[in-house]
């Protein structure tokens, strides 16, 4: 799929994140990123993997997967607008889930080091990717509150 810059800066507009950055840096972001396009299933990158670039949804959606017994798990599915792969890269830890495009997907990779430089530049943006993943933290304790009462719960019921 081929977009000019200035479609794909438009688009990159419309992502919560990047909304109150001008048009000449949305532009710069679009030029040193990759706009890849992903086949129904195919793979982004799987647990473990090395963080090397962060990833804007343009259009389509991704599935996150986490692997258990039984096999993978869809444990959430991202669309549209939406960012993902910033935690790993931010932290330079490898990537904690493994993402598949859910159906035909198109997404602009970012890479590390310009995710990284936008931060830097761009306190507003640094702020808003905190509160993002401070978001992801408060559902992540959440969800294992939740499961220690289920656990708990599995436990008491048995003899």
């Amino acid at each position: 799929m081929a977009m000019d810059l200035t479609t794909e800066a438009e688009m990159l507009h419309k992502v919560p994140m990047f909304s109150k950055l001008e048009l000449s840096k949305l532009k710069l972001v679009a030029f040193t990123s990759e706009l890849c396009s992903f086949d129904r299933g195919e793979v982004l990158f799987e647990a473990g993997d090395a963080p090397d670039s962060a990833y804007v949804i343009m259009e389509g959606a991704v599935e996150i997967l986490a692997e258990t017994d039984a096999g993978a798990v869809v444990e959430g599915v991202l669309g549209t607008n939406e960012l993902f792969g910033e935690l790993g890269v931010l932290t330079s830890s490898p990537r904690s889930a493994t993402i598949r495009a859910q159906d035909e997907l198109v997404a602009l990779r970012i890479t590390d080091e310009m995710f990284l430089n936008l931060l830097a530049e761009n306190p507003e943006l640094a702020l808003d990717v905190m509160r993002q993943l401070s978001d992801k933290l408060v559902r992540s304790h959440e969800q294992f509150v939740e499961l220690q009462k289920r656990l708990q719960q599995i436990e008491r019921a048995q003899p």
